[in-house]
């Protein structure tokens, strides 16, 4: 609580406001189990965090954190695979031109743009796997004018 801004700012308490003692925690814990009184502060806890949205009521609460860092490594990927084929129309767009707008097709002008850290990726899962699939595609697309091009010029 002493060296913690978020904690200080969660009690509401001044930002030059010395804190407490870890050990008055434990006294808070000792107090709060010897008047039997954890069940009290806890159903209080999950009402308030229920009333502001922040816990959902009468459902199946995660304790782990292995869907959310699937989720991030999904995204993560996403963003990667999409980074990587921008890179690439860079390169191409810088070393080849001529040869590049003779075939790019427009729609990819919007779609890699910007980096791929700027847009917001989708949520679902179906979408996630869709966005991948139409990034191969494209990038296959690219490998095969490539394969294609006989001479440089």
């Amino acid at each position: 609580m002493r060296g913690r801004i978020d904690w200080k700012y969660a009690c509401a308490l001044e930002l030059t406001d010395a804190g407490f003692d870890a050990s008055v925690l434990c006294e808070f814990r000792a107090r709060l189990l010897e008047g039997k009184q954890e069940a009290v502060l806890l159903t209080t806890l999950l009402t308030r965090l229920c009333m502001e949205g922040l816990l959902a009521g009468r459902g199946k609460q995660r304790t782990d954190s292995t869907h959310v860092l699937a989720a991030i490594t999904m995204l993560n990927r996403l963003e990667c695979l999409g980074e990587t084929l921008r890179q690439a129309l860079n390169v191409l767009a810088t070393e080849a031109p001529d040869w590049l707008s003779a075939w790019l097709p427009s729609a990819w002008a919007e779609r890699y743009v910007h980096r791929f850290e700027e847009y917001c990726l989708p949520a679902k899962k179906d979408e996630q796997y869709a966005l991948a699939s139409l990034i191969g595609a494209d990038g296959l697309h690219i490998l095969t004018h490539i394969d294609q091009q006989t001479e440089w010029q």
